[in-house]
């Protein structure tokens, strides 16, 4: 088997700011055909921002492909990256209301929706609350955010097991005397005003939320302080928040989406969202395409994994 390459590199022909309430305003692109079909792409984290690589998994002649930074990340303003700028008006449902309000914003009736690891987990959220604007979910790495997941990221019983020197980095980077509850503790000093506080409290956090993205380690990017601390503040905000989801999870309003055609793709060694929760989510909707890929991790480009995604968008891109 010929395994698939993303497509050639392209640049936006539109971009903007949109007003999103609470002062926020969101930065997005579109790129490829503007009378192609739309599609939307969602990048992870929380706080991750775009990449220009996240372009690249459609078909840019059939494709009207659209891509936004989350609040408060990427080059949406105000940004996360100044420990000045709040993020009470940064959560789940408002990360719904922006998306559906570039919706609007761009004249789209309906769009696919395409998300990876945190991606995974907004694509699920907005896809339950408008089940009527989702042609079909292309999702890679799913994250669940339930308790037993949480724990399995951020306590020594789960990943920790697997990336010890990580861990160890990850834990000794906090006093001995705060390590029982290690999320509050980083939380006291990623929030903190002073730079010599949060900036080494943020670079851990950051080192311990990018090891094992992918099956072979690879160097980790080089990211400059307001985009380590703004990595750091918001993924702290949602994952100390259970991610702001509905009181019942997302497995329990899967019912609202099982009619929408959809491909769940997940790393057999995906350490950070192990396939436990892609399989669970798959049981709760047998409809959808489910795909362990054996010899890859977390990361989207990793061969097998970036195939199936290109396989899938090829797919919905000729279905009518």
């Amino acid at each position: 088997m010929v395994m698939r390459e993303l497509y050639p590199p392209i640049e936006p022909y539109d971009s903007g700011l949109l007003p999103v309430g609470d002062g926020n305003e969101i930065y997005w692109e579109v790129c490829g055909n503007l009378e192609g079909k739309p599609a939307l792409f969602l990048h992870g984290g929380p706080g991750g921002g775009l990449l220009p690589d996240n372009r690249r998994f459609f078909d840019p002649r059939a494709y009207r492909i659209v891509l936004f930074d989350q609040r408060n990340c990427g080059r949406s303003v105000p940004y996360a990256g100044d420990p000045r700028v709040p993020l009470e008006h940064n959560t789940t449902p408002h990360l719904v209301g922006d998306i559906e309000r570039l919706r609007e914003h761009l004249g789209i009736e309906r769009w696919l929706v395409f998300g990876g690891s945190w991606g995974t987990t907004l694509g699920l959220v907005y896809a339950q609350t408008h089940p009527d604007r989702v042609t079909e979910l292309v999702l890679r790495g799913v994250w669940l955010v339930r308790p037993s997941d949480e724990s399995w990221a951020f306590t020594p019983a789960g990943a920790a097991h697997l990336f010890p020197a990580e861990w160890a980095a990850f834990r000794e980077a906090i006093p001995a005397a705060e390590q029982d509850d290690l999320l509050a503790a980083y939380g006291r000093r990623i929030t903190d005003p002073d730079p010599r506080v949060h900036l080494p409290a943020a670079r851990a956090w950051l080192g311990w939320e990018l090891s094992a993205n992918t099956l072979l380690p690879v160097p980790p990017p080089e990211l400059d302080d307001a985009t380590t601390l703004a990595f750091a503040r918001i993924g702290h905000h949602y994952i100390s928040n259970g991610c702001f989801l509905p009181e019942r999870g997302i497995l329990a309003k899967v019912e609202r989406i099982r009619h929408v055609p959809a491909v769940i793709v997940n790393g057999r060694y995906d350490i950070k969202t192990p396939p436990d929760q892609a399989w669970d989510l798959h049981q709760a909707w047998p409809e959808a395409d489910f795909h362990i890929v054996e010899d890859a991790g977390h990361g989207g480009s990793e061969p097998g994994i970036r195939h199936l995604l290109i396989e899938a968008t090829d797919r919905f891109r000729d279905a009518h």
